[in-house]
């Protein structure tokens, strides 16, 4: 791929759009994502633009960003004759662009350090680097321990989909820190980690032929439930999982792998096979502006022909990873298919603290949260908790939820963190309640 910067790559998008040469726009993405594209559909999203704005007048400076190891993200502004607009465009360190989205125009801004949340107490607690795995694929992580002499209930966060970082950093955010650090102030321990294939995003070799959500999850997290029981202020007993989308889904995969978890809480957890979910989310989010709906048509044809084959008893592990979805390879999804998270959850029969955003449209109250109340239904030590003006970030917001409002700079409801950290404080001993 070419050796051309980041901001460049970003610039030529735009100048190719502006020439309406856009099948040379889509020969720029990342070759897994190619087939989910058509020159037409990428036509289609910029004449939307152009319908709600008018003609380009003005590109200004690209702006770059981290976007984890082995990407950037260029923001880009873009004056139309009616208004401006933040093009974001996500690009790997090979040259290959990975994601392209419009936001406002306050999007252009760099992004500034994370401040802490008003409900987190830094003198409360203290943090420290851990490395969690074996071998080559070790990862680093952070334990936050709160000062008080304890015993702690401690808990292990596993992050969404993705090569995601500790911090579960999304754009201007980290979700997880705002998490870790508004539970450690209320007196919870805290170990968040790195996920395998963001540390290692160069070792693509190991993520192939046989990698599976036991080794995107299980191997680390079940390290990391160890690592907080050795921890002399922390009760070995009370060492809990906590799982957000995927990591949420996998959650009881990783109690049931260690059972001396004492129990989970899953937020936005995904019990819909994750095949389906992302042509779910595709025609919502085509939903959102019938200007471009036709856009998006390639690639709900592209997801849903993929699902079929992930479902399909045909599916093998020589079946090309370019035919399933997001170019993931059939291992994964072999393995994935026969699992059910929440049949999972039910036979674990230990305690859950389930918390959903109503405004989510990644892991929905109708398609998921109604999976985990079918499969728990009737169990006294299960609780479900749902905030209605949450999205998938436990962001509070109004209106439907877009991608867009994962981008200003903002941190997760405190209602989410003080029913966390009073359920874990609420919790008894298992061994004093057996």
């Amino acid at each position: 791929m070419t050796t051309t910067g980041p901001a460049a790559i970003s610039t030529t998008v735009l100048r190719l759009a502006q020439a309406d040469r856009f099948a040379e726009i889509r020969d720029m993405f990342a070759p897994n994502l190619r087939p989910m594209l058509t020159p037409e559909s990428l036509r289609a999203a910029w004449n939307a633009e152009l319908e709600r704005y008018g003609p380009v007048t003005t590109v200004g400076a690209p702006v770059t960003d981290p976007a984890g190891p082995g990407g950037t993200l260029v923001r880009t502004p873009v004056v139309f004759t009616n208004g401006q607009v933040t093009m974001l465009a996500t690009v790997t360190d090979s040259g290959w662009v990975t994601g392209i989205q419009f936001a406002g125009a306050e999007a252009a801004r760099p992004t500034e350090p994370w401040q802490p949340p008003d409900y987190a107490d830094p003198a409360a607690f203290h943090e420290h680097d851990v490395t969690l795995g074996s071998g080559q694929l070790t990862v680093g992580g952070t334990l936050a321990l709160p000062h008080a002499p304890g015993p702690h209930p401690a808990v292990v966060l596993l992050p969404g989909s993705g090569p995601m970082d500790r911090d579960e950093t999304i754009g201007r955010n980290k979700p997880f820190k705002d998490l870790a650090w508004g539970l450690a102030s209320r007196g919870v321990a805290v170990l968040r980690f790195d996920k395998v294939t963001l540390t290692h995003s160069g070792h693509a070799a190991d993520f192939t032929v046989d990698f599976t959500v036991d080794d995107e999850y299980v191997h680390h997290a079940t390290a990391a439930a160890h690592l907080l029981r050795q921890q002399r202020t922390i009760e070995p007993s009370r060492v809990y999982v906590l799982g957000h989308s995927l990591g949420g889904t996998v959650a009881p995969r990783v109690a049931a792998a260690d059972p001396s978890v004492a129990g989970l809480i899953l937020l936005a957890g995904g019990a819909q096979p994750m095949h389906w979910a992302a042509v779910r989310q595709v025609r919502y989010l085509s939903s959102l502006d019938p200007a471009s709906a036709d856009a998006a048509q390639p690639t709900i044809d592209t997801l849903t022909r993929q699902a079929r084959t992930v479902d399909s008893p045909d599916l093998s592990a020589s079946t090309s990873a370019h035919d399933l979805p997001f170019g993931v390879p059939a291992a994964y999804w072999l393995d994935l298919r026969g699992y059910d998270p929440a049949a999972t959850a039910a036979a674990l029969g230990r305690p859950m603290l389930i918390l959903q955003g109503g405004r989510d449209y990644q892991a929905t109250v109708d398609d998921d949260l109604a999976r985990w109340r079918a499969a728990l239904a009737g169990s006294p030590s299960v609780t479900v908790r749902i905030y209605g003006a949450d999205n998938h970030m436990f962001f509070t917001g109004s209106g439907p939820s877009k991608p867009s409002e994962y981008e200003p700079a903002q941190h997760m409801d405190p209602a989410v963190i003080t029913d966390i950290a009073n359920w874990l404080i609420s919790q008894p001993s298992p061994a004093v309640s057996a």
